[in-house]
């Protein structure tokens, strides 16, 4: 969003609203504030076994083998990602420092494995890196003062360029493999990339343009492909998939304001927007050490690491591009930077096919079997994934978390309409929920949008009842595999088995979807805070259900089902404070003359009415006296303040240590 007069320029200091006092009596308890508080304690229940089973005192993982590639740093990370943002939430006291413990043991052990300098990776490619910082991000937000100076001595990784990760003058991160080793070069540490006949056989090799030498086939670890030929031309340089630094720079920007962190982000996504106009809209995925697209690959704007051609597409280049774009649009109020992924995105769904998935050429079928369950063998929109010399490959159905991100942050039309256009084009009922838990811990956004269109009233109860099953699922896992002696070849069992899962909560408390993975921030357009023990998340036995985000009428229901116990939640505009509430309009019972005289056998139908009050800032304090319930409808002034991780609990113009005023 552009700022306009009528939007005023940023205000660094949210503010406190009114102060609200629920009336309404809590009578008829609905299923989906019952449901919501036994998710949080089954979650409570869930995170203390993975840690008890799984982890030793100083909260490393139960690991005595070793790391033979420079793979593997993510997978000791990401079994730990969503905790502190449960913390966030509304969990335990406890989980902050338990999920801050993890962090250092895994750090450490990371560290004895020879895996990271300096607590940061020593070099790998931002798919990965991406994955392995989200837990930091989620500390950054939950406790800000003690994590400011790691976070930014990380970010000066790449906005100093004494650092050897970044090029200001041809505003290119320098390799693929970077992080706080500047020795590290290539792609590996062998000769050859170390590529499994398993993966050579779903994903295709690199450069695989260029043909095999004369004498062969070769065995893999002999297929001059994968040795110096990849190293020489999409070894060094800059790849599409780096973008997703732009998000270490955009949390250090939160945390400190300095002007350099926003700097550097309109620099290096502003030379990726610009080389993706040049390419007729769509985002190129390398550029030579020049600063040329293509440069080493024969002018092709195609086949960089981890880019359109191998090995994954727009499953790794997409979310790093929405990212970068995230951070650029935010840090300078300019949408337009999103337009390298819209045109792109936009792009690929013009070389969709209508098929079944199971006629598809798709190289994800692990992903999409368990997510379209018996949906496999019904016809519906395909876009094309990847490409290389032969032009568009690899369908898959669209991907929701990118394009409901975009709509997330723009609340435009035709980021909705997209939406729409893709709904209507797919075989498959946006409403169906299946029983799985991605990775990525996301994947719900179709059912969700559909909640919010009007379609599925019932979708909270359903979403929280699939949380609780794939929770009790992790168990039994956990239960299965607690006493495995882990090799390095079975890593992933530690994410396999984090029975933590936030999705449901973050779509129905905060209005948002599920983070981005490979390495995205928060996007939320309200949180909470406890009023009472001055922490962030939502009060004990309080609910909370978004049923609109449209920044006219984002509509939230609060309820205390406590039935003797008052509880203050202060409501916040947006991840980080961001958003102003220009007013708020609420539900009120100002008559008890429901209750009845002395001797009714039963109540009256309490008479609810609504008032609105005008608001003009960050937060607005709502007391919900036991077994009360309040609805709000905000009228919200997107992006109208400079996000901050400063609380509703700071003196006014306080901030982190090492974060602006």
């Amino acid at each position: 969003m552009v700022h306009s007069a009528a939007d005023p320029a940023p205000d660094p200091d949210p503010g406190h609203g009114p102060e609200l006092r629920a009336t309404v009596p809590l009578l008829d308890t609905p299923g989906w504030a019952v449901a919501q508080r036994a998710l949080f304690s089954l979650l409570d229940h869930a995170w203390r076994r993975f840690a008890s089973d799984f982890t030793g005192a100083d909260g490393r993982l139960n690991y005595a083998g070793r790391l033979t590639t420079r793979d593997g740093v993510d997978d000791f990370y990401e079994a730990f990602f969503n905790w502190p943002q449960l913390y966030l939430l509304g969990g335990a006291d406890d989980l902050l420092p338990a999920s801050e413990r993890h962090w250092a043991g895994v750090t450490a052990q990371l560290t004895e494995l020879g895996m990271l300098k300096d607590e940061f990776e020593r070099g790998y490619d931002w798919f990965h890196q991406g994955e392995s910082l989200l837990l930091l991000y989620f500390l950054c937000m939950a406790a800000p003062d003690r994590w400011a100076e790691r976070a930014l001595r990380f970010a000066d990784l790449y906005v100093d360029p004494a650092r050897g990760n970044y090029d200001p003058e041809h505003r290119i991160v320098t390799r693929p493999h970077n992080g706080s080793d500047p020795d590290r070069e290539g792609l590996s540490d062998g000769e050859t990339y170390p590529w499994l006949q398993k993966e050579a056989d779903t994903y295709g090799y690199p450069l695989d343009w260029i043909p095999e030498a004369a004498g062969g086939p070769f065995p893999l670890t002999a297929d001059p492909r994968l040795g110096r030929p990849m190293r020489d031309r999409i070894g060094v340089g800059d790849t599409a998939v780096n973008l997703a630094a732009a998000g270490l720079v955009f949390n250090a920007w939160i945390l400190s304001g300095e002007e350099r962190y926003r700097d550097w982000i309109v620099e290096y996504v502003g030379a990726w927007r610009e080389r993706t106009r040049a390419q007729g809209g769509l985002l190129p995925d390398n550029v030579s050490p020049d600063g040329v697209v293509g440069g080493l690959l024969e002018g092709r704007w195609y086949g960089g690491h981890y880019g359109w051609s191998w090995p994954h597409g727009w499953h790794s280049v997409g979310p790093a591009a929405t990212v970068a774009a995230l951070a650029a649009a935010t840090v300078t109020g300019d949408d337009d930077y999103l337009s390298m992924v819209s045109a792109t995105l936009d792009t690929m769904i013009g070389h969709g096919k209508v098929m079944p998935f199971s006629a598809a050429d798709s190289s994800l079928p692990s992903k999409w079997t368990v997510e379209l369950g018996p949906d496999v063998d019904t016809p519906t929109l395909h876009v094309p994934f990847r490409h290389d010399d032969s032009g568009w490959f690899d369908h898959n159905p669209v991907t929701p978390p990118v394009p409901v991100a975009l709509w997330h942050h723009t609340a435009s039309p035709a980021d909705r309409a997209r939406l729409e256009r893709l709904r209507a084009a797919e075989g498959i009922d946006w409403r169906v929920l299946r029983p799985f838990r991605a990775k990525e811990e996301s994947a719900h956004e179709r059912a969700w949008f559909a909640f919010l269109a009007g379609d599925d009233p019932d979708y909270p109860e359903r979403i929280l009842a699939t949380a609780q099953a794939q929770i009790r699922h992790r168990l039994r896992r956990i239960d299965r595999y607690r006493d495995l002696d882990v090799s390095e070849a079975d890593i992933h069992v530690w994410q396999q088995c984090n029975p933590v899962v936030t999705e449901a909560l973050v779509q129905l408390t905060w209005g948002g979807p599920q983070v981005l993975y490979n390495g995205g921030l928060q996007q939320a357009r309200l949180r909470y805070h406890d009023g009472e023990a001055r922490r962030a998340g939502l009060p004990p036995e309080v609910a909370a259900l978004v049923t609109s985000i449209d920044p006219r009428a984002t509509t939230v229901e609060l309820v205390n089902l406590s039935p003797g116990t008052d509880r203050t939640v202060v409501v916040q505009a947006g991840a980080f404070a961001e958003h102003t509430i220009a007013s708020v309009r609420y539900t009120t019972c100002t008559d008890d003359g429901w209750i009845g005289d002395m001797y009714d056998y039963g109540h009256a139908e309490p008479v609810v009415t609504e008032e609105e009050s005008a608001c003009a800032a960050g937060f607005l304090t709502v007391r919900l006296p036991a077994s009360t319930r309040i609805r709000l409808t905000l009228r919200l002034r997107l992006r109208s303040r400079t996000p901050t991780y400063r609380t509703p609990f700071d003196a006014p113009g306080a901030g982190t240590e090492g974060e602006a005023a």
